[in-house]
């Protein structure tokens, strides 16, 4: 398995991956990410935004199995947002998810002071994840959010 930057030719594979996880949890509604309209065209999106970066994994295949992302968080300067990381289920516990987000992380550290991030308790696996690696849980989100229908939201100090 490798990480490394998501290109043009990634687009439609993660998205793919990010839907097909959310319609599994029966989440495929409004106010996830499965209705973020940049979601066909991620490669052009973080392009676009300041420091941030989209990263895929790909197996020894060169097929895309999972990816996460960092960007700004809503105009405030010192926070990021970890975003979109999902495995597809044939990579699934392997690691992988940790593996993205010291990716993720590392990069974040060099712009930014705290990594944000929100989702849904219903993903369990993933809010183990996130304290696991040092994230604390907030009562509610912070203000800017664009994903109304999450009910779990962490932040980390970094650096």
């Amino acid at each position: 398995m490798q990480i490394r930057e998501i290109e043009e030719k990634d687009n439609q594979k993660i998205e793919n991956i990010i839907k097909r996880s959310l319609e599994s949890f029966e989440l495929n509604i409004p106010g996830t990410a499965y209705y973020d309209p940049e979601l066909s065209r991620l490669t052009q999106f973080y392009k676009q935004q300041f420091n941030a970066k989209y990263w895929v994994v790909v197996n020894e295949q060169e097929e895309v199995v999972g990816g996460v992302g960092i960007a700004p968080f809503a105009g405030k300067k010192d926070v990021c947002e970890l975003q979109k990381l999902y495995i597809a289920p044939k990579a699934q516990n392997k690691g992988l998810s940790k593996k993205l987000m010291k990716v993720a992380l590392d990069y974040a550290k060099q712009y930014y002071s705290y990594c944000y991030l929100e989702t849904l308790k219903k993903l369990q696996v993933a809010n183990i994840l996130y304290i696991k690696l040092g994230f604390q849980q907030l009562h509610q989100g912070l203000d800017g959010s664009e994903h109304n229908s999450c009910d779990a939201w962490y932040i980390k100090k970094l650096g």
